[in-house]
């Protein structure tokens, strides 16, 4: 079954060791294009073997490799209005304070003085919780609206 299958592919699969050998792989995932799996052998080397590499179709004819320094989650931010590129749906927060609870924010009893603080300081905020609804989640979506906080809340990930 499955598990002889797994087994086979262990003992048949060549660990790659170095640059060369994945421009090689990826020129030939990339229809034996070397130029594209040249580029991704360098985005490969650039973000390491746990970066996060996406593929995006080019507004022109150049194709290029970015990088971008940051994070990224397996989730989404909890509200579209927490977008700051409103192009792409994407929030971008430069040197943000982050706050990282391990329950679900419903009120904002507890979250009000650290938005006090938050707001005060000029920085924005991202909010990483198990989740964040009701009255908490409305208060920061009209902060937000207001120009009175820059903020997103995301769902941990996992």
């Amino acid at each position: 079954g499955v598990r002889a299958v797994v087994k086979k592919l262990q003992e048949t699969s060549k660990k790659i060791n170095n640059s060369k050998e994945i421009e090689q792989v990826a020129t030939i995932s990339a229809n034996s294009d070397s130029k594209i799996g040249k580029m991704i052998a360098d985005a490969m080397e650039k973000v390491g073997k746990d970066g996060v590499i996406t593929v995006e179709e080019a507004k022109g004819t150049e194709t290029e490799v970015k990088v971008v320094e940051g994070m990224e989650f397996d989730r989404g931010y909890l509200s579209p209005y927490f977008a700051t590129n409103t192009e792409k749906m994407e929030v971008e927060l430069a040197n943000p304070y982050i706050l990282i609870c391990d329950k679900k924010i419903s009120t904002m009893k507890d979250l009000l003085p650290i938005l006090e603080a938050v707001s005060q300081s000029g920085r924005p905020l991202v909010i990483i919780a198990e989740d964040v609804d009701g009255e908490a989640l409305a208060t920061l979506v009209v902060n937000k609206i207001r120009g009175a906080l820059r903020v997103a809340a995301v769902k941990a990930p996992g």
